[in-house]
């Protein structure tokens, strides 16, 4: 049996080589020029550090959003990943370099050049490495509270490939506000959407693990929806994800980084934004403590807004 799709939602049909046309909700303004200068530090700062963000190599929406804001979400243990999800831009590299061990050390002189009070510091999956990286990643938030110790920061961590040893170890202490791993997309599709090394089971036990493991940290996931799953499904990925004791939860509109044809999945609906917003009061009712809904928000969109608003 087939279910129909609720008349806010625009369904897509494309042609192998043409990109449906995105509707008026999903077109992001360029900054004025003050914005625009805010915008040019922050790439600066970047390039400087010979760091990579996550606002370039997943092609963010919101990279103009939040760079003319001085934020960024900086991106660790390399800019290749070992994994091969169909909507992710990143590149895929079955072994990539080692971690840079000056890594960390640039990573916190940056976040002190901007002079952040919140940063968000995601990963590439490293499953060539024993520990899945859990050691450098560690090792980044560490640096980064020493030289900033009043700023908050927000890890949005890989799966570890099911390291339960590796996840322990790296949570031990550290000082971290917000601890985040996504679910990406309902359970149904993940073998459609995701590497085959992850899931939406595993992602829930890491998320599960790392509250009993330190239950003083916020966690956090991010949902996309337009890729094939029903309004229902995204209702029960949110009860699945408040039963692991998730605080903070993220949902945005999927969109395609390449054209298609490529290897990257399609876009199946376009999501009407008021649809979201009842999404983000279904979340409110059923028990987290912050929420950012909408067809541009990504996992680490405004987080420190979100952190402020969970601790209210």
């Amino acid at each position: 049996m087939t279910q129909s799709l609720p008349a806010d939602t625009l369904n897509l049909k494309s042609s192998a080589s043409t990109r449906p046309r995105l509707p008026e909700w999903l077109r992001a303004n360029l900054p004025l020029v003050q914005a625009q200068r805010t915008y040019n530090q922050t790439a600066g700062t970047v390039q400087q550090g010979a760091l990579h963000t996550v606002c370039q190599e997943a092609r963010c929406p919101n990279i103009h959003d939040c760079w003319t804001r001085g934020t960024a979400t900086f991106m660790i243990a390399g800019k290749s990943c070992t994994r091969g999800c169909r909507f992710c831009s990143i590149e895929t590299i079955r072994q990539p370099e080692p971690p840079d061990g000056d890594e960390p050390e640039r990573l916190a002189r940056a976040v002190a050049s901007m002079e952040l009070s919140h940063v968000v510091v995601t990963v590439v999956n490293r499953d060539d490495l024993p520990d899945g990286g859990a050691s450098h990643y560690r090792l980044c938030v560490e640096a980064i509270h020493q030289q900033m110790p009043h700023t908050t920061i927000e890890l949005l961590s890989s799966d570890l490939d099911g390291n339960w040893n590796a996840l322990s170890r790296l949570l031990a202490g550290i000082p971290l506000a917000v601890f985040a791993h996504n679910v990406e997309c309902a359970g149904r599709l993940d073998t459609e959407v995701r590497d085959p090394r992850a899931s939406f089971a595993k992602s829930l036990e890491v998320l599960r693990r790392a509250k009993q493991s330190r239950p003083d940290l916020l966690t956090k996931s991010s949902l996309m929806v337009g890729l094939g799953e029903t309004d229902e499904e995204v209702t029960e990925a949110m009860r699945q994800l408040r039963s692991a004791q998730v605080d903070l939860l993220t949902l945005g509109q999927y969109l395609a980084p390449g054209r298609p044809g490529t290897r990257f999945i399609p876009v199946q609906r376009y999501v009407h934004p008021d649809q979201f917003h009842a999404w983000a009061d279904q979340a409110r009712q059923i028990g987290f403590r912050a929420v950012a809904a909408g067809p541009l928000v990504r996992s680490s969109y405004r987080a420190g807004q979100l952190l402020s608003e969970a601790r209210e």
